[in-house]
């Protein structure tokens, strides 16, 4: 009989979980909605009144629509990669930050549209008061946003599961930088008899799990159970992972088989990647010029040292080439021979060099290098011979950052920091890789857009 209620209370449970998932879908999609029909009524508001009437040969009423809707549609899919919908997961101050970035990038693809309907240079100012008057609208949206997503989800009670040290730390970095999604119930090793760890679970019951480090065969086994009792699973996940996730999927002798192996490029990626390498390299030159000419005089009136720094590193098949930045440390940074990352309060990096790797103006002389050829707008950061023997005698997977060319931006340039550890970044490096095509690399040059103003990215690393 007890049997019978317990299966009862977990079905009333499960359908009420449900429920409740479906009602919060609604809502958040709502919120969404309400973020750009705001926007693009506001949109609509200023078009009407300065850019409709200028358009050359007016499209009349249909015209106006489409544009709003070209409007609605930038908005949204800029929302989506620069993580405005993510308030379920970020701060305020992020959401904020967010939001404004997609109003700015939306407006100045509006007004490229503006400038091509006019056929004339038209006056920015309505696209600018449009933005800040938007951007006072998502300070509210985002606090708003927030309040209700965490009414709506109050932070889950979860158990963390790890097999060694390092994924411990990882596991509590997240539970810790998300207290108002997760609240640590208990932590526990997966010892070498999943049982044990699978009765805790069935005992105690957690609201959601994070598993972090463990092997294919426990980890299937907890999936397997938290798939039947309904609860959420979150895993940090191994290389291995994504080497997977790169494999082929295909029949044999009737059985479904994945085969993983190192295969060439598609040709036609790869030319159409090039040329438009080639063409947003020559604009970025031409966009950037003065400000290039700006700072290679601010680094010359500092110290008189070079204005360049070039140093060997590693592209596509280990081809070694030269990289080439603005030089942001002292001229004897690195006198004694020895390969290091910037840390946190390095006295190597000059005044100058703050501000320049801050805003990243010191990487735009490696747009030189993308002309000729040695890196490419988005792949994996070029790493130094040395620094790459390093980590590939502690991680071997190292060395397949390297089956693609070396990029400006990546992956893990967007979502991860200066200092975030080198086996972290190898992961992101090879979600680029199993993910190559046109549209990701536009999705990571859009995105890049968010972080050039975030100093937290260029963080040193620890002493």
């Amino acid at each position: 009989m007890d049997f019978v209620k317990s299966e009862k209370y977990t079905n009333e449970l499960e359908i009420y979980k449900s429920k409740s998932a479906v009602n919060n879908g609604i809502v958040f999609l709502i919120i969404k909605m309400s973020w750009i029909l705001i926007c693009t009524a506001l949109f609509i508001a200023m078009w009407v009144n300065y850019y409709a009437g200028e358009v050359y040969v007016p499209f009349y009423a249909r015209g106006n629509y489409a544009v709003y809707l070209v409007y609605a549609c930038i908005l949204w899919r800029l929302s989506k990669i620069y993580g405005v919908f993510e308030f379920d997961l970020k701060r305020t101050s992020e959401v904020i930050y967010s939001s404004v970035v997609s109003i700015i990038t939306t407006g100045f693809f509006m007004y490229l549209i503006a400038w091509l309907l006019e056929r004339n240079l038209p006056n920015v100012l309505p696209i600018l008061v449009h933005s800040l008057i938007c951007s006072i609208v998502a300070v509210i949206w985002s606090r708003a946003a927030n309040i209700i997503s965490n009414k709506l989800n109050p932070a889950k009670r979860v158990v963390l599961i790890y097999d060694n040290e390092d994924a411990r730390e990882n596991g509590l970095t997240i539970i810790n930088k998300l207290p108002w999604k997760f609240k640590l119930q208990n932590e526990i090793v997966a010892d070498n008899d999943i049982q044990n760890t699978i009765d805790y679970i069935n005992n105690s019951m957690p609201e959601a799990l994070m598993l972090c480090g463990l092997h294919s065969t426990p980890r299937n086994t907890i999936l397997k159970f938290c798939a039947a009792k309904n609860i959420p699973v979150y895993i940090r996940p191994n290389i291995g992972d994504y080497l997977i996730g790169d494999a082929k999927e295909m029949q044999m002798a009737n059985l479904p088989v994945m085969v993983y192996e190192r295969n060439s490029e598609d040709i036609g990626y790869i030319a159409l990647k090039r040329l438009f390498d080639i063409l947003l390299s020559l604009l970025g030159l031409v966009v950037a010029s003065p400000i290039m000419l700006i700072t290679a005089i601010a680094i010359k009136v500092y110290d008189g040292g070079p204005v360049f720094y070039k140093q060997i590193r590693l592209t596509k098949n280990r081809k070694e080439f030269y990289v080439y930045k603005f030089r942001s440390m002292k001229v004897d940074a690195e006198a004694d021979g020895k390969a290091r990352l910037a840390s946190v309060g390095d006295d190597r990096i000059t005044p100058v060099g703050k501000f320049i790797r801050a805003t990243r103006i010191d990487e735009i002389p490696q747009i030189i290098c993308i002309l000729k050829g040695d890196m490419s707008i988005v792949g994996p950061r070029p790493e130094r011979p040395e620094l790459c023997i390093v980590n590939e005698e502690t991680m071997p997977e190292f060395a397949l950052r390297t089956k693609v060319k070396a990029g400006l931006t990546g992956y893990a340039q967007v979502y991860g920091k200066y200092n975030t550890e080198p086996y972290d970044k190898l992961q992101m490096d090879l979600m680029y890789i199993s993910n190559q095509s046109i549209i990701t690399d536009f999705k990571i040059i859009l995105a890049t857009v968010k972080i050039l103003f975030m100093p937290e990215s260029t963080e040193g690393v620890k002493n």
